[in-house]
């Protein structure tokens, strides 16, 4: 493949990086280039997965994230695709060795959003945090652990837990638009 495409595909997750999120893209910018791209990846797939299910209000949110499902798993089995954001998205998972374990776990928790609205106790919040969130983080430990398991093992822990931090910031950045546009309760205690 050319890799002219591929760099097209990288330069498209940053673009969604920087238009989604200026405080993450300037975190980001402190990496090396190549760590950058990798995570600009992994930042657009979570990124326009969770757009279907927060915005896409006059579509059918199910066929969307369904088809995007199964779109990055035809990019998986055939080392591309034209969405140039599974494209990037699709040879980080690959190069890193990222588990499908974590990508699913993060769909099921994008999934449970367009259906479950109210989260009635504590384990229920920790099991989508843990799928929005704290697998995110995992994803990125590959990455900055670049095959060095013995220290991903070591930061496995720490790693989930400042995803999960991150996704509680975001509950409270987002609590009313959530109550008030989404109907979501992420809160059992409230």
């Amino acid at each position: 493949m050319d890799n002219l495409y591929f760099e097209v595909s990288f330069k498209t997750s940053k673009l969604v990086t920087h238009t989604y999120s200026t405080s993450f893209s300037l975190a980001v910018s402190m990496l090396d280039f190549e760590m950058q791209k990798t995570i600009y990846s992994i930042y657009g797939f979570v990124r326009l997965t969770d757009e279907i299910v927060d915005t896409f209000h006059e579509f059918d949110k199910i066929y969307l994230l369904e088809k995007f499902e199964n779109d990055y798993y035809d990019a998986i089995n055939y080392d591309t695709n034209l969405n140039p954001e599974l494209q990037s998205f699709q040879s980080i998972v690959k190069k890193y060795k990222i588990s499908d374990g974590h990508i699913q776990a993060f769909l099921k928790s994008m999934k449970s959003d367009l259906d479950k609205n109210n989260y009635k106790n504590k384990a229920n919040v920790d099991k989508y945090i843990y799928g929005s969130a704290g697998v995110v983080g995992l994803m990125c430990l590959k990455i900055f652990c670049n095959g060095d398991e013995k220290l991903y093992k070591e930061l496995e822990d720490p790693a989930m837990k400042l995803g999960s931090a991150f996704q509680k910031v975001n509950f409270l950045r987002d609590l009313k638009n959530d109550l008030e546009n989404l109907n979501r309760r992420y809160f059992p205690e409230i």
